[in-house]
């Protein structure tokens, strides 16, 4: 790969020091996305643990969403279009507040699952997913594997995957919903892997730049990535491992 071959094409100081700021620079989006994760659990685990704030968005006794529950419900995904398009024109400090409030929003979409599945079990599918999250991390930064044809694929799954979850909103189909779930986790196992290698690769195409407003932005757009991998994989997961709290 291109971004190895200009490692060892420069000298022992430059690389020593690339491969300090890369540690440093995957210490940051870990960091931020630790945070926005706290976040995302933090608001979740406030409304969904309140019968009154749910019912701002959802209905008592079906738990189905309501126009505002719809709108909480889709505007993460609006977010990350519009934060894809705006972060070049933002400024640092800027796109780490919308991803945290991204963050935010995220949680009060994901609120309901407090009333739907029990505590104990939110809990133990979480740790199972930041188990397998932190291998697939670590295999994605320590392979010698280009990942990238591997990546292609998965994006164009998950377009296809994105287009059936909407669809099975309407539908409610209980075998889709199953294949959605299995599809879902294979997808994002992947991407966790592909996407640490990517902002591995792109820190060490830039490095010698040192451009530190690139820096921060990439730092916060690749905590981004990996915080929707670890999400989306925890709740394909939970579709499992989540014991109904009947």
């Amino acid at each position: 790969m291109a971004q190895y071959e200009t490692v060892r094409g420069v000298g022992v100081g430059a690389r020593a020091q690339i491969d300090e700021g890369l540690r440093a620079h995957m210490n940051k989006v870990y960091g931020l996305m630790s945070v926005a994760m706290v976040i995302t659990a933090g608001v979740a685990w406030a409304v969904g643990s309140s019968d009154t704030l749910l019912a701002i968005f959802r209905d008592p006794m079906t738990l189905r969403p309501n126009i505002l529950g719809w709108v909480v419900m889709f505007a993460p995904l609006g977010m990350v279009f519009a934060f894809s398009a705006m972060i070049n024109r933002m400024s640092a400090a800027a796109a780490q507040f919308f991803f945290y409030a991204f963050a935010a929003v995220m949680g009060l979409s994901l609120a309901w699952i407090f009333q739907v599945f029990t505590g104990v079990s939110i809990a133990s599918t979480f740790l199972v997913t930041a188990i397998a999250f932190a291998g697939l991390s670590l295999y994605g930064y320590v392979t010698k594997r280009d990942l990238s044809a591997m990546g292609t694929f998965l994006v164009m799954g998950l377009i296809g995957l994105i287009v059936a979850s909407i669809l099975n909103l309407f539908i409610g189909s209980a075998g889709l919903a199953f294949a959605i779930s299995v599809i879902g986790v294979l997808i994002f196992a992947g991407l966790t892997a592909w996407d640490t290698q990517t902002i591995k690769n792109n820190y060490i195409q830039h490095a010698m730049a040192m451009d530190q407003e690139w820096l921060a932005k990439s730092a916060i757009m690749g905590s981004l990535n990996l915080y929707m991998d670890f999400l989306n994989l925890f709740m394909f997961l939970l579709q499992f491992m989540g014991n109904r709290d009947n």
